[in-house]
């Protein structure tokens, strides 16, 4: 199946508590960013996200860390697509040294993970 990988880096400006700790609607933001681009890939159209079936956060993130969000379509329906997600932390910061040291992970780590359905109408799809 179709799948689309982005990278980026989380700024003091995604940090939302203290600690710099990044809050998970940051990464719910990037899962619909890479939905759009797979629907746009597969149907010529952005669609809609219609819901997510399960979210699991299971690791945090801070500003300054690295991380790939992933989106992979796992079934087409008629007119909805089903979708995994997953981010990855791949560097981290540490600002325990100094304020821009980071480490580059010899594993990546699974931050969050989820599941969902979009949407593409009938008289939207091109592809």
């Amino acid at each position: 199946m179709k799948k689309v990988v982005h990278r980026l880096r989380l700024s003091a400006h995604d940090a939302h508590y203290g600690g710099g700790l990044v809050d998970g609607a940051k990464v719910l933001a990037l899962f619909g960013d890479v939905a759009t681009e797979l629907l746009i890939i597969n149907d010529g159209d952005e669609g809609l996200f219609r819901a997510y079936d399960s979210v699991e956060f299971l690791a945090p993130l801070y500003a300054g860390d690295f991380i790939e969000v992933e989106a992979t379509l796992t079934a087409i329906g008629n007119t909805s697509r089903k979708m995994e997600f997953s981010c990855y932390k791949v560097i981290q910061a540490r600002p325990d040294i100094n304020p821009s040291a980071a480490d580059v992970l010899e594993e990546k780590i699974l931050t969050t993970k989820a599941s969902g359905t979009c949407v593409v109408p009938k008289d939207k799809q091109r592809v």
